[in-house]
């Protein structure tokens, strides 16, 4: 499953299906697919996003330091980060706000 994130004032920005829903229920949305975030309610969900993001950002932090010499070698690739995965939808948001628009989601 993939989840379109649409608005008028930007490009959509299409995430997989579990990652989309866990940036939806980041935002405090419910987490229903398709759903909605009408232009006032913007600002608040940006800003739980990015404190969620950052929350989780502290959490790995701490993780990291608990892996050993021995697994460390056997991860053969980094992992992309939630705040990676976030950025598209967090410029969608900043434009969505300056545009006063509200933003969608649905399911491909």
């Amino acid at each position: 499953m993939l989840i379109t994130f649409r608005c008028k004032s930007y490009a959509n920005v299409t995430m997989f299906g579990d990652i989309g829903l866990q940036m939806i229920k980041m935002m405090g949305h419910s987490g229903t697919v398709p759903g909605a975030i009408l232009a006032p309610d913007l600002s608040d969900a940006l800003s739980k996003l990015t404190l969620s993001l950052a929350a989780e950002s502290t959490l790995a932090q701490e993780g990291v330091s608990d892996i050993s010499d021995d697994e460390e070698e056997s991860l053969s690739e980094p992992a992309v980060g939630t705040n990676l995965r976030a950025f598209p939808l967090i410029e969608l948001l900043k434009s969505a706000i300056d545009a006063q628009c509200d933003i969608m989601w649905d399911e491909q």
